[in-house]
């Protein structure tokens, strides 16, 4: 992370000029849109060939992938989801488009009949607490919201969550679970070191029933070809099983940002306990997920070597994109406001001097340009100091990128100098 240095005060005659290009901007009329952290056309082009499967329906145990059955998932599908998650085939389960979706109907279950067998629901329980990291991802504050849990923040640093914080609110029997983005996280861009794998695993927790929900969206998502530029995230059902708490945390991935982001299809990992424990209540839930989707995904990226190989070329797309959005920073607002410098994932962290982000964000609106609302990345969308901001590189085609980055660095330039002159 960049470190914020103190700067010059930016003079009456240099603000006008400021103000100048940016009517210019507002003059232009542009309709931009850099909310949402999305695919651009031709990442998506690269899954094209994969729609092109026109015989052979039968999975590798004989399943016709075009009829019911298999709600687990075909073998192929649910071994190439264990390579991704570092788990045996067995213990995964492999659903439809939407890790998001399974880890929805993952904390339902906990609400509706509890985490396993036995357990009291979680919703007989006044008050259930779920542990977020910050800044974090938004659907996972809103998710719990819509479900009646109260979402606690934890602050994160670069080795992830505050873990003396955690292993202190643990300690009480109302916090049920934890939501986070483990690696390349939205939209910090941090990776959780080992040690903080090990902490989670092996800490003590008031609640028997505690559950984490490792929601690895961006686990083969590096920006690099070479390792040394890649993170690396500890398997951490390994560490839960290693501290006796096998069944601690339930791991989520899709291929949404792999294939198609409206049609790839998701996973969940998770002890044999567990994974008994959903196939159980999925029974009556669905007959079995979209096989053919997931034979069509299978015989187009049939191992990790496939996947990795196809992430290396989109990545190829969009690592100019992150690479010129971090050159403009450093050019325009060095010493102003500081950022990560992401290795993988799907967003630039930006953080502006304090009070300016709602500012920067309506004054980007104004002249024409979309950005993910201010306070999003906490929960209820209050960032108690006003400063951090999402930026999401990938879906603009370049030359849009390029307005962007020249209005941003101006919306954020006038909104600090804004903010010198508030009482």
């Amino acid at each position: 992370m960049s470190i914020i240095h103190p700067v010059t005060q930016i003079r009456p005659d240099e603000f006008e000029l400021l103000m100048k290009r940016y009517r210019d901007f507002q003059s232009l009329g542009l309709k931009l849109d850099m909310s949402r952290g999305k695919p651009e056309s031709r990442q998506l082009d690269l899954s094209i060939p994969m729609l092109e499967m026109k015989s052979g329906f039968l999975s590798e145990d004989g399943t016709d992938t075009r009829n019911y059955g298999d709600p687990a998932g075909i073998p192929e599908a649910r071994r190439l989801f264990g390579q991704l998650l570092g788990i045996a085939p067995e213990q995964v389960i492999v659903g439809g488009n939407s890790s998001i979706n399974l880890l929805h109907d993952a904390l339902t279950r906990a609400i509706i009949n509890g985490p396993s067998k036995g357990d009291t629901p979680w919703c007989r329980i006044p008050d259930v607490r779920i542990l977020c990291p910050v800044p974090g991802y938004d659907w996972h504050f809103e998710m719990c919201r819509t479900l009646g849990l109260t979402v606690v923040p934890v602050p994160t640093s670069e080795t992830g969550p505050d873990m003396d914080m955690v292993e202190r609110l643990v300690r009480d029997p109302c916090v049920k679970g934890m939501i986070c983005n483990p690696m390349y996280a939205n939209p910090s861009g941090i990776t959780y070191s080992d040690q903080t794998v090990d902490r989670l695993a092996s800490m003590k927790t008031a609640a028997a029933d505690f559950r984490i929900f490792w929601d690895n969206a961006y686990c083969v998502h590096h920006l690099y070809p070479d390792p040394a530029r890649r993170h690396h995230l500890k398997n951490i059902y390994d560490a839960c099983l290693a501290a006796g708490n096998p069944d601690r945390v339930l791991m989520f991935t899709s291929t949404s940002k792999i294939t198609f982001a409206g049609g790839g299809i998701s996973a969940i990992g998770a002890s044999p306990a567990n994974i008994c424990r959903h196939m159980e209540l999925m029974t009556y839930q669905l007959v079995c997920y979209d096989k053919v989707n997931q034979l069509r995904h299978i015989k187009f990226l049939p191992d990790l070597a496939a996947v990795e190989a196809h992430m290396a070329r989109q990545a190829d797309i969009i690592r100019p994109k992150f690479e010129f959005v971090l050159a403009r920073l450093k050019q325009e607002l060095e010493g102003i406001a500081s950022w990560n410098e992401p290795l993988g994932g799907y967003f630039i962290c930006f953080r502006a001097p304090r009070g300016c982000a709602r500012r920067i964000v309506q004054l980007c609106r104004q002249a024409g340009v979309t950005l993910t609302p201010a306070g999003s990345p906490f929960p209820g969308g209050h960032d108690p100091e006003d400063s951090v901001i999402r930026i999401a590189p990938t879906y603009p085609p370049m030359e849009e990128l390029v307005k962007v980055m020249e209005l941003f660095p101006l919306a954020v330039k006038i909104a600090y100098r804004e903010s010198l002159l508030r009482p």
